[in-house]
């Protein structure tokens, strides 16, 4: 590998150098990389198309796909019989099928989850080293530590975190159940351990009003959307409708038309009465907008712009690593399988476990159905991730 296939990527990371600095919000810019693909000729992208098709088939493989990967990725899931989707969806849609090996483009914490589920298939992936920057700010043994600083509280994480972070807890939430999940465990007079999105964890405490003790990691790409510039962008399209992840910071969150997940944030874009949109979450999103709304015109929400100060502009790096390249190469070797210990496994399956059961108990929706037509009042809420 040389050195021009590889990208330097800053996050924000708490510093954990005291629990003081942390308990106070203190944080500090980490690095990290992130590889890039070789870019590919379209005769080369027909070619690797072609041969991942026959991959798939040859190894009754099965193929997932996240919606902020590249859309050559979404679309061969789609044609090959597998599914776009947010990521506990793709955990699901994996334990479901009948294929024995699943193969999951995204990042590393999506794979985990999918071995979680389904503990007897094979989960490969084209990169194991596309990671996340929650997953990356949320090290297992530091949560571990504050955990045990805070006995008295409910330990919640997010689906954005790793296998070994998930077994520390006592629930897993996706963003379309974590509000009614706070809200049960608030009005059970509970206080909340929330890890690791910042944002996220404040958007659900100012919703409900529970005591919660937020982990302050954030998401790269959410946390460079700006208030100020999409303000100034809304002028420039008054009749454009905002829509926005909740990953996002406060004053982008407020000047939503529609707050939601990215399944949520898809299906508002088809059933708002709006021709234009302008869009905070990953950018890889508005290839499936554009097929599920034809016609309609989307928008990027401003970030720090293509400059030296922008950590993503808009699009994920570790997601930016699944590409056809690696793709087939991993079918045709069967490297890169994802491996979560056994007693690791167990026990984060159980607050995920946790989770589905309030929802079926609830008959909350986190599981949205694959005709967005028939999404009916879905972005009401906070969807899946």
């Amino acid at each position: 590998m040389t050195p021009q296939n590889i990208k330097t990527v800053e996050f924000e990371k708490p510093n954990l150098g005291a629990e003081a600095q942390a308990e106070a919000g203190a944080s500090c810019v980490a690095r990290a990389w992130a590889k890039v693909p070789p870019a590919l000729t379209p005769n080369e992208r027909s070619a690797l198309k072609t041969r991942i098709k026959a991959l798939l088939k040859a190894r009754n493989a099965v193929l997932v796909a996240h919606y902020y990967v590249d859309a050559d990725l979404q679309d061969l899931a789609e044609e090959t019989g597998g599914c776009v989707s947010d990521s506990l969806e793709m955990a699901r849609f994996g334990r479901d099928h009948p294929a024995q090996t699943l193969v999951v483009a995204g990042v590393r914490f999506m794979g985990e989850t999918a071995k979680i589920l389904s503990p007897e298939k094979t989960i490969l992936m084209p990169d194991l080293d596309a990671t996340c920057s929650l997953d990356l700010g949320c090290p297992a043994d530091q949560f571990a530590a504050f955990c045990d600083a805070h006995p008295d509280r409910t330990v919640v994480v997010y689906a954005n975190t790793s296998a070994a972070v998930k077994a520390r807890a006592d629930w897993m939430v996706t963003s379309s159940i974590g509000l009614k999940i706070v809200e049960h465990l608030h009005a059970k007079g509970e206080k909340i351990l929330w890890a690791p999105d910042k944002h996220l964890g404040s958007y659900i405490q100012r919703e409900t009003g529970a005591d919660m003790l937020l982990w302050q990691g954030s998401c790269l790409v959410h946390d460079e959307f700006k208030g100020i510039e999409l303000d100034l962008l809304r002028k420039d399209h008054p009749n454009a409708k905002v829509l926005v992840h909740p990953e996002s910071p406060a004053n982008v969150v407020a000047q939503a038309d529609v707050v939601g997940s990215t399944s949520q944030l898809i299906a508002a874009a088809q059933q708002l009465d709006a021709n234009e949109f302008i869009v905070a979450t990953d950018n890889g999103i508005l290839h499936k907008m554009r097929m599920a709304a034809p016609g309609k015109h989307f928008i990027e929400a401003p970030t720090a712009g293509n400059s030296a100060t922008c950590k993503s502009c808009a699009h994920c790096p570790w997601m930016a690593m699944n590409a056809l390249t690696n793709l087939a190469e991993v079918l045709e070797t069967g490297r890169n399988e994802i491996h979560v210990d056994a007693d690791i496994g167990r026990r984060a399956y159980t607050c995920i476990d946790r989770m589905l059961d309030f929802a079926a108990r609830e008959k909350a929706r986190v599981r949205p159905v694959a005709d967005l037509a028939k999404e009916q009042a879905l972005f009401g809420g906070v969807g899946p991730a």
